[in-house]
């Protein structure tokens, strides 16, 4: 059965966070992953050095030698990322012999739901800020290394300015901003004396911590190292408040930038931040320019994982007909789609999102759908790029101007195909299936 055609989605079921939709992130990893996706010699020794439980080889010499030798020949088609997705879509359409087509599971399962996720997060967090800019500040809380560089590049694509991590700034081409530690302050005698040393090094970016003692005489000392910044023809961009009553410590201290001459001066302001904290301080009339988001971002500290699937949607039989597969389950939400899906996007004259067809390609008459509304674009034909994904400044601005255009109440826009309402009802009677 290795080589017969099959096709798979990966979908989540649920959106995240209570919300309506998702941000779909993580495919340039996914296209990556396949287009440079081979078995080498020391993958293949590991492999042949495991061992079933009557201590005999796991896996026979023929199979590790098919892996060694492995043609990729798989098509894939994905959601561009920044666009706006709904649960029991598929973000990927993987198509191809059946066997490769499940190898790379876990692989794009662990790529795609994580950045959308983080995306998504980030989405909310920037619209809860509103016109305020938004900092990923979240490296030092991540799940590792690898987990901190995804986390920097979804952060971006769902709408944060900037990232406090430099090698996701060198890799991917995120701006990069960050200010000084406690400990540099700490490091000083004085504090004051601390400020106008960071003053002297990075003039050019002057950003003060203002909290590592007292916060308003540390906003005084920014101050004094703000004239002496300008007198060297420099200025001071601002000061971050890391703790305390954030509304209230940015209020004074506004007060204070403005009447010593600093208005232009922002305040930044972080300390576990995540979008009801950020609607919240606002509401209470916080004095806060730019918001740094750690923590709540990177672990997406409220929902830890997004719950994405890949299901087999259709294989071909001995003759080459296509037989449609369905996932069933006593969980009317864990029942799957059968089919070769493909979605349809319509919008009104404002560009909200009124529907979601979801249809299986095989019904469909060609010409009938006007390609520009289908929202499964092909990326990977016989496991060669065929797509340019664009920079991620392009899926950042996608994600900004999709998110406030979600719908937030009553039902997702999402409908079945009669056609595929049809397959999918025979296949259920078909198993004896009474939801």
């Amino acid at each position: 059965m290795a080589d017969r055609e099959a096709v798979f989605h990966l979908f989540f079921r649920q959106a995240p966070f209570g919300d309506r939709a998702a941000i779909a992130a993580g495919l340039k990893p996914a296209v990556d992953f396949l287009t440079n996706l081979q078995f080498t010699d020391e993958e293949i020794d590991y492999l042949q050095s495991l061992r079933g439980t009557d201590g005999k080889a796991l896996f026979a010499p023929g199979y590790l030698s098919h892996l060694r030798d492995l043609d990729w020949k798989l098509d894939v088609h994905g959601i561009p990322e920044g666009e706006l997705v709904f649960p029991h879509e598929p973000l990927l359409r993987v198509s191809g012999p059946l066997l490769q087509c499940q190898l790379v599971e876990t692989a794009l399962l662990n790529l795609v739901n994580f950045q959308t996720l983080v995306a998504t997060k980030a989405a909310r967090m920037c619209e809860a800020a509103g016109d305020d800019p938004v900092i990923e500040f979240g490296l030092r809380r991540a799940q590792g290394p690898d987990g901190g560089l995804a986390a920097s590049r979804a952060a971006f694509i769902g709408g944060c300015v900037a990232t406090s991590n430099v090698l996701a700034g060198m890799r991917h081409g995120i701006p990069v901003k960050g200010t000084h530690a406690h400990s540099w302050v700490m490091s000083f005698e004085e504090e004051l004396e601390s400020f106008l040393a960071y003053a002297e090094a990075m003039p050019n970016n002057t950003l003060l911590l203002v909290d590592t003692y007292d916060t308003l005489e540390g906003v005084r000392n920014a101050i004094k190292t703000g004239k002496a910044l300008r007198g060297r023809g420099h200025d001071l961009i601002g000061i971050r408040l890391d703790s305390g009553d954030l509304a209230t410590l940015s209020r004074e201290a506004r007060t204070l930038l403005d009447e010593a001459g600093f208005p232009e001066a922002k305040i930044v302001a972080s300390n576990d931040l995540d979008e009801n904290s950020i609607r919240s301080l606002k509401n209470d009339g916080a004095r806060i320019d730019i918001w740094g988001v750690g923590t709540k971002l990177v672990t997406a500290y409220d929902q830890p994982a997004l719950g994405g699937v890949y299901k087999l949607g259709a294989i071909r039989d001995t003759e080459g007909t296509w037989q449609y597969r369905v996932k069933l389950s006593n969980d009317l939400i864990k029942v799957s789609n059968p089919g070769i899906l493909q979605i349809e996007r319509q919008r009104d004259a404002d560009g909200r999102i009124t529907s979601d067809r979801l249809f299986n390609e095989a019904d469909e008459t060609p010409g009938t759908t006007n390609p520009e509304n289908l929202l499964l674009k092909p990326v990977l034909r016989c496991g060669k790029s065929v797509r340019d994904l664009g920079q991620i400044k392009d899926r950042q601005a996608r994600a900004l101007e999709e998110w406030p255009k979600r719908p937030k109440d009553g039902e997702d826009p999402l409908v079945l195909d009669p056609a595929l309402e049809e397959t999918k009802r025979e296949l259920l009677k078909k198993n004896g299936f009474q939801p």
